[in-house]
């Protein structure tokens, strides 16, 4: 369930409430007692898990990824024939 936010435009107080989403929103302040409460607009905190997901798929993609073998040595550039021969 929801975490909602509310202040009292009345006396500025304020509280947070663990609610349903259909729940109907408050309106009267639990400190004051006027029905002048507000929901805040919250940044909600949610965290996502399993896979599709940036942290558990797409994390690593733009590292670039060491290779196992060391590459191999080229020969030295010699005419054609690699060298064995006279020209």
């Amino acid at each position: 369930m929801p975490i909602y936010e509310y202040r009292c435009e009345g006396c500025g107080h304020e509280l947070e409430v663990i609610q349903k989403m259909s729940e109907a929103v408050l309106r009267d302040c639990p400190e004051c007692g006027e029905p002048r409460l507000k929901k805040l607009v919250s940044a909600a905190g949610f965290k996502l898990k399993g896979t599709g997901w940036y942290a558990t798929d797409f994390k690593d993609s733009g590292k670039k990824k060491q290779k196992s073998e060391a590459p191999a040595k080229s020969e030295p550039k010699t005419g054609g024939c690699g060298g064995g021969c006279a020209h």
